[in-house]
């Protein structure tokens, strides 16, 4: 082809850069037959190669481009043409084309084909093989939407409902117009306006909900009145009057903060910094800081939820993680699946500063009891408590033990045994050793994971925002690959 872009400017692609890579070996690492039972049956099936989507939606994860944008790039961009292997002339792709593509494979049974076809190369380079650690952590980033306060929330949820169930648009309903857009006229300094408008807009939303209880819903209506009901109920208790409802002062466990996105959640990466959105979780080969396994929640989700997926197919490791990972039920986890575990232990907070921890009694997990530094032994309780009460009393050691008048007790923990064995592993200097020098390497992952603009998804919902957390992580392996000196040796994949 005379104006073929590889012919006529390939030299103007960077050697060694993802593009110049792709321009080589997209078809090798995206065949169009991994992506056939996309379109099973022939008929509406795109014009566009799939070797074409797939480098287009590495290249997008990438950079960290809309589909707008990753569609403008690859009709103007000299390095895009080249990867994807199209003319100077060539249009391109519709934005849309993406959509279409994503949705196809969100449903398809093979959801994460790009994330695993980069997976299989790393295998086939054996450029991991015999390396037997696996470090832990997650970054929280940002949604795609606005936090919504409740008044929002409660409106939106309502117009939804009205939207989508006939039986609901004809409630009569009278704190708001619900067909005009923003929010409700009100006076917001004047807490009894406020109460009177929160008052009406719950007592809509029971009417609505009340009205199509008994209807039959298709799943659109399901999840819209299921929302409704949530939010209804979540941010509100009754007022001071009968019928009256309030604002509750604090933050309900596990609230939905936008109607737009009901999956983004409150999170808190520290005691001081919260951020709403998701949560990425990655499994990170120390050495090469390639990422193993990803995962993605809602923001508020703990860290030690997603571990034993993100080690889903790999032998047995040495797993290093920081506190976070520190809890009991992780570290069974992770050790009923064959993982050794070099995990940070959880903090021990003495109840007088510089006095004794749990530690320094000895609790016998079998016997149930505990026996204090003064040699005192008190039988652990149903709830798990141990008091010595007035053996406290007189007791030479007292200072360092507790302010308590009523004397000291102890909260035998449910894993004692399991967080007492970490705490001493911990003490072990080659244990020390081992983390300060392959767990703090998961932070350069994370560090490339999110540069570049990707603190933030671009997609509303858990499912959406997985292939995001994939193809990034696909995309940012692949480079990582490519700088080693990936290639190919007679068909099998290789790093030179």
């Amino acid at each position: 082809m005379l104006t073929d872009a590889a012919a006529l400017c390939g030299d103007l692609v960077k050697p060694g850069s993802v593009h110049a890579w792709l321009a080589v070996h997209r078809r090798d690492l995206f065949p169009d037959e991994a992506f056939a039972d996309l379109f099973p049956s022939g008929r509406g099936r795109p014009s566009e190669p799939a070797d074409v989507v797939a480098t287009v939606m590495v290249l997008q994860a990438l950079e960290g481009l809309s589909d707008r944008e990753a569609a403008e790039a690859l009709r103007l961009r000299i390095d895009w043409k080249v990867a994807c292997g199209l003319s100077l002339t060539d249009e391109g792709i519709h934005p849309t084309t993406l959509t279409y593509w994503r949705k196809r494979l969100r449903r398809s049974d093979r959801p994460r084909r790009i994330y695993e076809a980069v997976a299989a190369v790393i295998t086939a380079t054996g450029v991991i093989k015999g390396r037997g650690r696996r470090a832990l952590d997650s970054t929280i980033v940002d949604d795609a939407v606005a936090t919504q306060d409740t008044v929002t929330q409660l409106v939106a949820a309502i117009r939804r409902v009205r939207r989508d169930v006939p039986t609901a648009a004809a409630v009569a309903v009278t704190a708001h117009d619900y067909s005009q857009p923003g929010k409700p006229e009100c006076a917001w300094d004047d807490p009894a306006a406020r109460e009177a408008l929160i008052s009406g807009l719950v007592g809509d939303a029971t009417a609505i909900l009340d009205a199509v209880a008994d209807e039959s819903l298709d799943d659109g209506q399901a999840d819209a009145v299921g929302l409704l009901a949530l939010v209804a109920d979540q941010d509100v208790e009754p007022g001071e009057t009968p019928g009256s409802w309030r604002i509750v002062r604090g933050t309900a466990k596990d609230r939905v903060i936008s109607t737009v996105d009901p999956d983004t959640r409150h999170g808190h990466k520290s005691r001081s910094k919260q951020q709403d959105g998701y949560k990425a979780h990655i499994a990170v080969e120390p050495d090469s800081g390639l990422i193993t396994g990803c995962a993605i929640t809602p923001a508020n989700t703990h860290d030690g939820v997603p571990v034993v997926d993100l080690l889903t197919g790999e032998g047995p490791v040495e797993v290093l993680a920081d506190s976070a990972y520190g809890s009991a039920d992780t570290r069974v986890a992770l050790a009923d699946a064959g993982h050794t575990t070099v995990i940070k232990p959880l903090p021990l907070r003495p109840a007088v500063p510089g006095g004794f921890t749990t530690d320094d009694f000895t609790i016998d997990t079998i016997a149930r009891t505990v026996t204090c530094p003064a040699g005192n032994t008190v039988p652990i309780s149903a709830s798990g408590s141990a008091r010595f009460g007035p053996r406290c009393t007189g007791c030479p050691l007292r200072s360092r033990c507790t302010t308590s008048r009523s004397g000291r007790s102890v909260k035998v923990h449910p894993g004692h045994d399991v967080l007492r064995a970490a705490r001493r592993a911990a003490e072990d200097p080659d244990w020390q050793a081992t983390y300060r020098r392959y767990r703090p390497m998961v932070e350069r992952s994370i560090a490339w994971l999110v540069a570049a603009g990707h603190r933030r998804v671009r997609y509303r919902g858990t499912d959406r925002n997985r292939m995001w957390l994939d193809h990034r992580v696909a995309a940012v392996n692949l480079r990582q690959l490519i700088r080693a000196g990936l290639t190919t040796t007679h068909g099998t994949w290789a790093i030179a």
